[in-house]
């Protein structure tokens, strides 16, 4: 992995409250935004939503194409939302929406990177309490180590 998968401009702040359907769409565009996946990866997206829950507890969810949408990804990338209303995720209670596509194997790697920061219950407050997208970027870093 030589780009970086996840930039300040993939991070974003929303104050508005939207719906979980909403949130996976933001979360493709802005990965169709940077060149990472084509216009396909949002219904894939939408697919494997409907086949098992994205949450992933800590209110986190990682929403992600299915494997038949391989072929929309062109790079690994991540999108990362903060929403300061709570989403309703299948019952869940959802504020980080992390948009993952990875190319061959490496979203393995960056799921488990992303495990590892919601993890720890301080980092997620952290990061539930930072006022900019630089701070954010900031407390991520590590998503982005080789």
């Amino acid at each position: 992995m030589s780009e970086q998968i996840l930039a300040a401009d993939q991070i974003e702040i929303v104050s508005d409250a939207v719906t979980k359907e909403q949130a996976i769409r933001r979360a493709a565009d802005i990965l169709e935004r940077v060149g990472a996946v084509s216009d396909g990866y949002y219904a894939a997206m939408l697919q494997r939503e409907e086949t098992v829950s994205t949450y992933m507890g800590n209110f986190l969810a990682i929403p992600h194409g299915t494997n038949d949408a391989k072929d929309t990804i062109t790079r690994s990338a991540l999108s990362f939302t903060r929403y300061e209303q709570p989403i309703d995720w299948a019952g869940e209670e959802v504020r980080f929406v992390v948009g993952i596509a990875g190319v061959n194997n490496e979203h393995l790697d960056i799921l488990s990177r992303i495990a590892i920061i919601f993890s720890d219950e301080d980092e997620v407050a952290k990061l539930a309490d930072a006022s900019t997208t630089d701070e954010i970027f900031a407390l991520l870093g590590d998503v982005n180590a080789e």
